[in-house]
C-alpha cells in the first residue's frame, strides 16, 4: 500500500513546495512512526530525540527522498537536525532543482 496515493512526487507538483508544506508531510510520517497525532510533534526537537530506530529512520528518509524526487546529502540531517530547518533546507533545495 502506498503512503502516496496520487503517485505524484512533491516535484511533479505545478507549485514548488515551501517550507510549511514539507515540514507538515514529515510532522505527519514522524508522528505516524510514533505513534502520535502530528499536533504533539515538536518541528523543533532534534530527529535523534524521537526514538526512531536506524531501520525507521532510514525508511523515513527514503519516503522523503521518494515523495521529494531526488535525493538529499547524506549529512542533511547532520546540518538540519530538526523537522523545521530540514523543511527549510528541502524547500531551498527543491527550488534550485526547479530552476
Amino acid at each position: 500500500m502506498s503512503d502516496n496515493p496520487t503517485g505524484k512526487t512533491a516535484s511533479a507538483t505545478a507549485q514548488p513546495l515551501t517550507a510549511e508544506a514539507v515540514q507538515e508531510w514529515l510532522l505527519e510520517k514522524v508522528a505516524y512512526k510514533l505513534g502520535v497525532a502530528p499536533s504533539e510533534v515538536d518541528p523543533e526537537q532534534y530527529f535523534d530525540e524521537f526514538d526512531l530506530d536506524s531501520t525507521e529512520a532510514l525508511v523515513l528518509s527514503g519516503e522523503l527522498e521518494d515523495w521529494l524526487g531526488f535525493e538529499l546529502e547524506t549529512t542533511a540531517l547532520w546540518y538540519h537536525p530538526t523537522i523545521a530547518q530540514l523543511s527549510q533546507y528541502i524547500a531551498e533545495k527543491q527550488a534550485e532543482h526547479a530552476a
